[in-house]
């Protein structure tokens, strides 16, 4: 499983699912499980690939140098 992630990208994802699942204790039970949505992105910026960019084909990770270290 190859990385299509970039460092801003993932910060960003674990940023915002972080705050999601923070919401969890402070909503009633119905709403309450809608907050474990957060888990998603938490997952994503973790491991580094988004299905939804390999489906599409995309990556926001800096192109690799082509060159051998020196």
């Amino acid at each position: 499983m190859a990385k299509n992630m970039g460092v801003l990208d993932r910060a960003v994802r674990l940023i915002v699912g972080v705050m999601i699942l923070g919401l969890y204790g402070a909503l009633d039970p119905p709403l309450k499980y809608l907050t474990l949505i957060g888990l998603v992105p938490v997952g994503t910026a973790l491991t580094g690939n988004c299905p939804l960019y390999s489906l599409l084909g995309w990556s926001t990770c800096k192109p690799q140098s082509g060159g051998a270290p020196r």
